[in-house]
């Protein structure tokens, strides 16, 4: 902790968060589900996605784009195939719902697909694949954003950064789960380093004139550039196809001709998928051989396995808390009333 971070409790960024929300038209179920994933990111030190998002869910809540007392409905459209209807809110809430549905149709039918629609989804991905992992699944999941990365040999923001992510469960220990964009930064990491004065590593992104920069507000209102140029350029079309056209809603291009530009996240959906590996693997042989492969991946020095980072944060904040801005703070609270 510095000068100038104050040390908060899990429960003490839990209750802010909710009191915030419920201060600007948010009802206690939505701002609990929502308060939950910020606190989640905050315990794991992915601060981009955590309060300073905040100010963002504040403003599409006073300007009316989200429905802060959402009620999502989860529909059956075949034994392995839901579609889960956010009714305009942010996406936590309806995720709950949806993925504890998702993780029995996975068990009954061996893999299952989840769609959710109509919602406004703000967080990271890997809080939803440890939900389905906890229920002993693999699960893949998707969504997009608005324009902000450059398509392969493009020169203006095409796709949104498309993170795509993925989880799988261990018996004897915390899940592997990788949650990326398909941007070679996710844009919450470019908006915190604006806020915090850095610069950004070369090969990050372009300012408004196309042309290279390391300045995150330049990026911001440039574009990312798509991890491994073509390669990461697909990855993201493919997010745009599975949480767009498949599931009957937009594309990032679309999104941003929608919205209101409150600062607050448009409407989308997000696309996901659920394995049981009893019905596809050899008994319990599955676990066993994937804890080859991963004995494998750390036996070399300098490696880990994904998500290893966020769990050593998380034993951290669990003990001693989170040390947050004292700006960031100050700024939640007078939103908070």
């Amino acid at each position: 902790m510095t000068a100038n971070t104050t040390l908060l409790s899990l429960s003490e960024i839990e209750s802010l968060a909710a009191a915030c929300l419920m201060a600007n038209g948010c009802d206690e179920i939505n701002a609990g589900a929502v308060s939950r994933v910020i606190a989640a990111a905050e315990r794991d030190g992915c601060h981009a996605h955590g309060l300073m998002r905040l100010p963002g869910y504040v403003a599409a809540l006073r300007s009316g784009k989200v429905n802060g007392h959402a009620r999502p409905t989860v529909h059956s459209q075949s034994a392995a195939v839901l579609r889960v209807d956010g009714d305009r809110g942010y996406a936590p809430l309806a995720l709950e719902l949806g993925t504890q549905s998702l993780g029995g149709a996975a068990k009954q039918a061996g893999i299952a697909a989840l769609a959710l629609v109509n919602t406004h989804h703000f967080a990271a991905l890997w809080y939803e694949i440890e939900m389905m992992a906890a229920q002993g699944l693999v699960a893949m999941a998707c969504t997009s954003y608005k324009p902000a990365v450059l398509p392969a040999g493009g020169t203006r923001a095409l796709y949104g950064t498309n993170p795509l992510a993925f989880g799988w469960p261990r018996s004897g220990g915390q899940p592997v789960v990788f949650d990326q964009a398909s941007a070679v930064m996710a844009r919450g990491e470019v908006m915190l380093a604006a806020s915090e004065g850095r610069t950004l590593p070369e090969g990050v992104g372009v300012d408004p004139q196309g042309q290279p920069t390391t300045d995150p507000q330049a990026v911001l209102k440039g574009a990312l550039l798509a991890f491994g140029g073509y390669k990461g350029s697909s990855i993201a079309m493919m997010v745009e196809l599975l949480a767009g056209a498949l599931i009957g809603e937009c594309f990032s291009f679309e999104a941003a001709s929608r919205d209101n530009e409150d600062g607050g996240p448009p409407r989308g959906g997000e696309f996901m998928l659920a394995i049981d590996p009893a019905h596809l693997g050899d008994g319990d042989g599955w676990q066993s051989h994937a804890e080859l492969l991963f004995g494998e991946i750390c036996a070399q020095q300098g490696t880990r396995l994904p998500g290893e980072r966020r769990y050593r944060h998380r034993a951290v904040a669990l003990q001693e808390g989170v040390a947050v801005s004292t700006g960031l703070l100050e700024k939640v609270r007078a939103l908070a009333g």
